[in-house]
């Protein structure tokens, strides 16, 4: 690999691919020039070893807290459609445009136990209304 293309790979794309939050075609982008690159293998090592001292920088423990990331039940809300506006497009551009690894693999859990719990929402709201339905027609 070239010393060129050992510098289009920024000290942000290292860390992206450390925190897994690349998309797939970034990282391997990334891998492939981690490959054929001692250097750029030497500045990710660096890197690492510089978390590992924990770095307290705001940047880093703004990314390491996940501060712009939604939590599960607001996730959970987006997937009901239930959010106001303004905080729908909030997550909709968190999602779709910067692709947060954590936060997707977060909404397609929630969307399997959605899946999952469907046949067993169906059968428990029908035994409610039943059940219901005869102390309602007591009360007439």
């Amino acid at each position: 690999m070239t010393k060129a293309a050992k510098t289009s790979i920024s000290r942000e794309q290292l860390c992206g691919y450390l925190d897994d939050s690349l998309c797939d075609t970034e990282t391997a982008r990334v891998e492939d020039a981690l490959r054929h690159s001692e250097s750029l293998r030497k500045d990710l090592r660096s890197l690492m070893q510089e978390r590992d001292r924990g770095e307290h920088s705001v940047g880093a423990i703004w990314r390491r807290s996940r501060l712009t990331c939604p939590n599960r039940e607001q996730l959970g809300s987006f997937l009901l459609g239930v959010l106001d506006a303004g905080f729908h497009g909030y997550v909709e551009f968190h999602l779709k445009t910067v692709g947060c690894a954590f936060c997707l693999a977060n909404l397609a859990d929630l969307e399997e136990q959605r899946r999952e719990a469907a046949p067993h929402t169906h059968q428990r709201r029908k035994r409610y209304f039943e059940s219901s339905a005869g102390l309602l027609r007591g009360k007439r």
